[in-house]
């Protein structure tokens, strides 16, 4: 205890000297002057006379030319147990047998009509091969004109085209069978995509 208080006024006298040093060292870091950048000189150019400009003559854009319509196709009249094919480059679609009359009255029947098919992609191994086939598919289309139910039937060379024309099969898109002016759905269709290599 007396060796406590005999040592207090050295311990205040150490931090009175370090306030003290504290201080100075504000006091001097205030009275440094500061040093600025120096601005940066500007210079104002005078903007160039006006010359004449030469006025270009205007040419009209023609408008482009609408694409020609499709031919419609003429629907004959079918007997019972036909095969009716609707053909396109390069599949060809077998909507089965099917009564149609050709005459439009709001609730005729109708086959169902491929409105969107997208051709199938070459598979890029029988690309670099020169590998050319086809492949048979059977299919259902939904009352919404949608496919599904995609199988391959037969395949010339087996495998290589199959899963490139199941893929391209599901994305077309089909205006529905009407019967008495419904929609509905049709079963067991049958299409054969061809991979031809363009020549």
């Amino acid at each position: 205890m007396k060796r406590t208080i005999a040592l207090m006024p050295l311990a205040g006298m150490i931090t009175f000297g370090l306030f003290a040093f504290m201080a100075f060292l504000i006091r001097n870091d205030q009275l440094t002057p500061i040093v600025g950048e120096p601005m940066p000189v500007i210079e104002v150019a005078q903007t160039p006379e006006d010359s004449e400009v030469e006025t270009k003559p205007k040419t009209l854009l023609q408008p482009p030319v609408p694409p020609a319509p499709m031919p419609k196709s003429n629907m004959m009249p079918t007997q019972e147990g036909m095969d009716t094919s609707f053909v396109y480059q390069p599949a060809t679609v077998d909507l089965g047998s099917s009564v149609s009359t050709g005459i439009f009255d709001g609730a005729a029947d109708t086959d169902a009509r491929p409105i969107v098919q997208i051709p199938p992609k070459y598979p890029m191994e029988a690309l670099s091969s020169g590998i050319e086939g086809w492949v048979l598919l059977a299919f259902d289309i939904d009352p919404l004109g949608g496919v599904e139910n995609v199988k391959v039937l037969e395949a010339n060379p087996k495998r290589i085209f199959n899963k490139a024309a199941k893929q391209a099969l599901r994305k077309w898109k089909y205006r529905a069978k009407l019967v008495d002016g419904t929609a509905v759905a049709q079963k067991n269709l049958t299409v054969q995509l061809d991979f031809n290599m363009e020549t």
